[in-house]
């Protein structure tokens, strides 16, 4: 049996990410490995790396990047007093580039021929995340 290509997917456990697991099995016949990177969200690990098994992933590893994230992302932007329109703080944003690393690191571990995501194009984050990967592995 001839093994299969490895997909590298941001999962968060919501629907999306959730529901794209068997389909990329069933319409690509990807082996799916689920990376959840813990930026300090507060989410529930061990109930997320489950829901991506019983979903069909291969596996799921959960990411502490909590210190990184902090330390050369969060630290850095609060000097710099980075606030958009003078009221918004970019969490989510400065978040991006953190996860779109860590993929790329396991994409490499791993030897998978794509990164996935669960980002839609009615937000920034579909462009932050395809930013941020193409900025680590052109």
């Amino acid at each position: 049996m001839a093994k299969k290509d490895k997909v590298i997917l941001a999962y968060s456990g919501g629907l999306d990410t959730t529901v794209i697991i068997p389909w990329l099995k069933e319409n690509y016949d990807y082996d799916v490995i689920a990376v959840c990177i813990d930026v300090g969200q507060g989410d529930d690990w061990k109930k997320i790396k489950d829901r991506a098994l019983k979903t069909g992933a291969s596996a799921c590893y959960v990411v502490d990047a909590r210190e990184e994230y902090i330390t050369d992302y969060i630290f850095p932007a609060v000097k710099a007093n980075c606030v958009y329109e003078d009221k918004y703080l970019l969490g989510t944003s400065t978040a991006r580039p953190l996860i779109g690393k860590i993929l790329v690191e396991y994409a490499r571990q791993e030897k998978a021929v794509a990164i996935c995501h669960g980002a839609t194009g009615k937000g920034n984050d579909q462009i932050r995340f395809e930013l941020a990967i193409k900025a680590f592995a052109p």
